[in-house]
């Protein structure tokens, strides 16, 4: 690769109109910022072979996002005359020890829009991104997260690098049904099977958004978005998950794991959420699936709290489990009306040895009466 960097560094430089030294001075100018990034060897090189490295890497991720939005190529550019190139290159990019800060890819690419044979219309470095990562590791991200992040770049909290903007794209949406409850638990949360046997109806959620999850109470709906599942699913999230367990305050992407992990026990909870069309699973097993959810969520901490299915999940046992067809219906009618009789008959025969108790009860006092009569009689 370090001679297609060397390569995407000139073309970055030609495109820019501006000689090396230009950029040498600008990344040693944001060095020790760039260097509090950083741990462990990355601090230990020497500030040339430091600077040398962020400059390169720098060009040449500006150089590829631009080549993807544009399709330029040219006769030596082997990474997109081979596509395979380019799956070989957008997971390295999203490793969490592969990050190249934010704010110096803007830096650099702000010369990039500044000279006026680019001036068209250019998008932003995030929209960039989220177009090249949409196309190679298959990013959901949200649509309308991008626009805040495009519209609030100024803010105290820019986007950090790549691993960063991708998460940022996933969080909750602010829009939520005031008709359906989001499921913010993850407490004892039922498996799928489970689920669709005590009635619950599965349904793909209309929103983009990951974590837009809802079941409405009294339809007995659980919506969830369509998610699918490829080579680079594991990849990026165990990277998010790394990120945000080590970085972030809120846990959005382990909160939203641990509950699909509740949703995935074995592949036959798969089966069914494929059916209803809420994965798409590209891996072409269903096991494979069942086990990167589960293998993800073990070590990683998320708080749990009070979870709501009970009663309607009873409710809806019921339903599903005696009245799905009609002669279920007619064996409870059956069943409910010999107990009924049943019981109809106890009462009677309860009845039955309470009179015949009395009767006898009766003679023996009749019994009494007349021999204590009789030895009166005699006496007198």
């Amino acid at each position: 690769m370090e001679e297609h960097k060397q390569r995407y560094l000139q073309h970055f430089l030609d495109r820019t109109e501006k000689e090396l030294e230009v950029y040498v001075k600008k990344i040693m100018g944001h060095e020790k910022q760039l260097r509090g990034c950083y741990e462990g060897e990355a601090t230990e090189f020497r500030s040339d072979k430091f600077v040398s490295i962020i400059l390169v890497d720098a060009a040449f991720i500006i150089e590829l996002l631009l080549r993807n939005f544009k399709r330029l190529e040219d006769d030596n550019d082997w990474i997109f005359k081979k596509p395979w190139m380019l799956q070989n290159i957008a997971p390295d990019m999203i490793l969490l020890e592969n990050q190249l800060p934010f704010f110096i890819l803007e830096d650099l690419f702000a010369d990039v829009t500044s000279n006026r044979d680019n001036a068209e219309d250019l998008p932003s470095l995030v929209e960039l991104s989220y177009k090249f990562f949409q196309k190679t590791v298959h990013l959901q991200g949200n649509e309308d997260n991008l626009k805040n992040i495009i519209s609030s770049r100024l803010d105290v909290n820019p986007v950090k690098h790549f691993v960063d903007l991708i998460r940022t794209l996933h969080l909750p949406s602010l829009k939520r049904s005031q008709t359906e409850k989001p499921l913010e638990s993850t407490l004892n949360t039922p498996c799928a099977k489970k689920l669709h046997q005590a009635g619950v109806k599965f349904q793909v959620s209309s929103s983009k958004n990951l974590f837009d999850i809802s079941f409405n109470i009294d339809k007995g709906i659980l919506e969830i978005p369509q998610v699918e599942i490829h080579d680079y699913t594991e990849l990026t999230l165990r990277n998010l998950l790394v990120f945000e367990q080590c970085h972030c305050m809120e846990n959005h992407i382990s909160d939203y794991l641990r509950i699909m992990d509740g949703f995935v026990n074995t592949p036959m909870d798969v089966d069914l959420l494929v059916e209803y069309g809420i994965f798409v699973n590209t891996l072409g097993d269903n096991n494979k699936v069942s086990i990167l959810i589960n293998k993800l969520c073990v070590g990683v901490f998320s708080n749990n709290e009070n979870y709501y299915f009970p009663w309607n999940k009873y409710k809806a046992s019921l339903k599903q489990k005696y009245f799905n067809t009609p002669w279920a219906m007619i064996s409870v009618f059956a069943a409910g009306f010999l107990i009924v009789l049943t019981i109809i008959q106890t009462v009677c025969t309860i009845i039955s040895v309470i009179n015949y108790i009395c009767l006898f009860y009766i003679f023996v006092s009749l019994f009494h009466s007349e021999i204590h009569a009789c030895l009166c009689c005699r006496h007198l």
